[in-house]
């Protein structure tokens, strides 16, 4: 259920048939600084909303050394009187929460409690009996696995994993009957999915465990709920709930203060709607007002689970740009960011790229995968230099880090799918542009 709707928004469909399409609202005024200081990126970002393909978006561009310039346009919803979407809007950032899920492993990697190659067993013993499916795709018949699954491979997405997302035939059956979709679309689908799924990270890990791999463990990148299940390891190894480890480790010393596993009712006037599409017409999918990510979790989901504003989304990354540390205040050594953003995947894997409906990569350049994210093998001519690390999100959300050309981005918007535009493409070109640009 929640691969159609991600991927063809057939739930949507079903769930919105009888709404009304809402009519654009007229947009805010741009900002004169940010339309002064990166006109070609205001631009693009004015022309995007006043077409109709997006209520609001919102993106915190960064140099090295510099502030941070917030370029924005539109609102938070379809409705007139929508707050401005701004640096402090609410987004759903879905699979960006993968890269901070990530930084997370790496701290207890770096404090000697975890090991990149060490076997997930070593944690869950159960996971030392893996089976592998010999046809994924119309089977469940299985063989036993030859190699462990490693920390490695969570973070990687080469664990022989499956996700709801892209998981075909009867191993998605199996997926969605023991509730592994770790993910949260609205009130609706959520009321449907909830009572199968798993009651906590631990019960999670555990449950995925006895489902079979789509492949041998370190032979093939294949998107997956390994960011998930790294999730429950971080927990188990810190003994702290995973909420709390990245509350603690990362949000409060990062001076995180809009990321949120659920909106609190203080906060939640800053949500924006999330949006799919009926033919060309945006119609929310699941509304600010009552929206999925007001209630708890079932568990925080480390691969889909967070909302965050793009202020903070940027002092994430930051911290990557920086080596580990904003403000004087470090998280990280900086040789670990190195290493997590370096390409870590197993000998002789490379990159598959992935749809970009799930707000991935397409691997327009060759690229590896490093902790959560991938990395770009290759300079692009007027475009994100070689070392690129970054994800997005199934909503349209966007972000990067481009070390060699000593730059950062996030970009925020809420809509299904998040390929409905080229907006990766355009913003790219609009962004190295300014950025080629005599300053004026």
């Amino acid at each position: 259920m929640m691969r159609r709707m991600m991927m063809t928004g057939g739930v949507a469909m079903t769930l919105l048939a009888t709404a009304a399409p809402a009519q654009l609202a007229a947009p805010p005024r741009a900002s004169v600084a940010a339309a002064t200081r990166l006109p070609a990126t205001q631009a693009l970002f004015d022309s995007y909303v006043r077409t109709g393909k997006m209520p609001g978006i919102v993106a915190a561009l960064g140099m090295q050394g510099q502030p941070t310039v917030f370029v924005s346009a539109g609102r938070t919803g379809l409705e007139p009187n929508a707050p401005a979407a701004g640096p402090d809007t609410l987004w759903r950032v879905y699979s960006m929460t993968k890269p901070i899920t990530a930084m997370a492993a790496m701290m207890l990697i770096e404090e000697g409690r975890l090991k990149l190659d060490q076997p997930l067993s070593d944690i869950y013993p159960a996971y030392a009996r893996m089976r592998v499916l010999t046809d994924p795709d119309h089977s469940l018949e299985t063989r036993p696995a030859t190699r462990p699954i490693t920390i490695r491979n969570l973070m990687t997405h080469t664990a022989g994993l499956g996700y709801s997302i892209v998981t075909k035939g009867p191993l998605l059956q199996d997926y969605e009957r023991l509730g592994i979709v770790p993910f949260a679309a609205n009130a609706q689908v959520e009321a449907k999915v909830r009572p199968t799924r798993p009651d906590s990270l631990q019960q999670f890990a555990e449950r995925v465990a006895t489902l079979p791999l789509i492949a041998e463990p370190g032979t093939k990148w294949s998107y997956s709920i390994g960011l998930d299940v790294l999730a429950a390891v971080v927990e188990k190894v810190s003994g702290m709930p995973f909420e709390r480890f990245v509350q603690t480790r990362l949000f409060a010393p990062l001076k995180m203060t809009s990321s949120y596993w659920q909106v609190p009712a203080s906060a939640a006037n800053r949500l924006a709607t999330n949006y799919t599409f009926i033919g060309d017409q945006l119609v929310p999918l699941d509304p600010a007002a009552g929206s999925v990510f007001r209630q708890p979790p079932s568990f925080p989901y480390g691969g889909a689970g967070l909302v965050m504003s793009a202020r903070d989304y940027d002092r994430f990354l930051q911290m990557l740009q920086n080596g580990g540390e904003v403000d004087g205040v470090r998280v990280m050594k900086a040789e670990t960011v190195k290493l997590a953003m370096s390409n870590l995947l197993p000998s002789g894997v490379t990159y598959g790229s992935v749809s970009g409906t799930t707000g991935g990569s397409a691997g327009e350049v060759p690229t590896g995968f490093g902790a959560g994210g991938s990395v770009t093998l290759a300079d692009t001519p007027g475009g994100p230099g070689k070392g690129t690390y970054g994800w997005g999100g199934a909503a349209g959300t966007i972000a990067f880090v481009d070390p060699s050309r000593h730059m950062r981005g996030t970009v925020m918007v809420n809509y299904f799918p998040a390929d409905r535009y080229p907006l990766r493409r355009d913003l790219a070109a609009a962004l190295y542009q300014d950025l080629g640009a005599p300053r004026r």
